[in-house]
Order: structure tokens, then sequence, then C-alpha cells
């Protein structure tokens, strides 16, 4: 049975594992060279040390995904906007979890005091992610054309948004962490 749930000191190898398929095999991220299982815990650590969400979904222990928000940009004007990500394992596609995980995601968020979501998704031609970004919510606000360049080729990078909770409508009560 698939659960979501808060990522856990004992998830980082699965998490870095995931996350290394896609920097080796995909243009989903932009990295090249694949982080080590304790880098991948001090970016996990400086997330959760922020009191934002970093999820994964799993099903009887095994790890099947993972998502995150993290601040968009470090100016504290940008304190209430975070950007999101999310990866699968390659064998768990097609089975709704990406989109279960960003689910729960934007409403971790906004429980953190998050106003604003932005997807930033390497590859314009990365259907899938755009596609889950899409049906939780999200809506396409800009491409920029030919920024990365990876497995010999130039790479756009489509974005996304997605307000939350009450968004730009009121002014926030307190600051985000």
């Amino acid at each position: 049975m698939l659960n979501l749930r808060p990522s856990t000191d004992a998830d980082v190898p699965a998490i870095t594992a995931i996350y290394a398929h896609h920097v080796l095999h995909g243009t989903g991220t932009f990295e090249t060279t694949a982080p080590t299982e304790a880098e991948m815990a001090v970016r996990r650590t400086d997330v959760i040390a922020k009191g934002l969400p970093y999820l994964v979904a799993d099903n009887d222990g095994r790890v099947l995904g993972f998502a995150y928000c993290q601040w968009f940009k470090p100016r504290p004007a940008y304190r209430f906007s975070a950007e999101d990500s999310i990866y699968l394992d390659p064998e768990a596609g097609g089975q709704r979890i990406g989109n279960k995980l960003l689910t729960e995601l934007c409403k971790q968020a906004e429980a953190a005091g998050i106003r604003k979501l932005i997807a930033v998704i390497g590859d314009s031609g990365n259907v899938r992610s755009i596609g889950v970004h899409r049906a939780v919510g999200f809506r396409h606000v800009g491409t920029i054309e030919s920024c990365g360049w990876k497995f010999g080729q130039w790479l756009d990078i489509v974005l996304m948004e997605r307000s939350i909770g009450e968004g730009s409508r009121t002014a926030p009560e307190a600051p985000a962490k």
C-alpha cells in the first residue's frame, strides 16, 4: 500500500539512488554528476531545517519517489515562494505516484506558509513532469530555450506555477521561515 510520509535519515540511500538515475539518464535535472549519499543528506537536512517539507512515497518500506520544496531564491522578498522538486523510481511510473506526492507537497508547503510553488522543469520534452504539474493545478508561465547543455544537446526549462492557500489575495500574517 502506498504511504506518503516525511522522509527520514534511513530514506537517504533510496533517495540518492533515485536521483542518481535521473542525473545520469534523464534531462529533468541539469546536474551531470550524481551527488553522494552524504551530499543528499546535507541537502535534505537543509530543507527540513528551513521548515519545508521533504516527502517520500513508499510501498511496504520501498521508497518509490520523493518530493520537496526549497526557497525559490535566497533573498527575503522571496520567502513565500518555493521551488518544488519531484523524482520517481523509474519503475514507479504510470501509477499516479507523482500526482499524489505533488498534491501532498502542496498541502504541506501551504502549512509551512508558502504561497507560491514554482516548477523549473528540465527539458521541454519532459511531458510526464509537465503533465503531473498541470494535473495538480500548475500553469505554464514560460519557457527558457536552450539554457542547459546535457547529453550533447541544448535543453529548455519550462516554468510553471501554482498559488497555494491565500496566494497573493492577502498579505501574509507572519514571515515564512
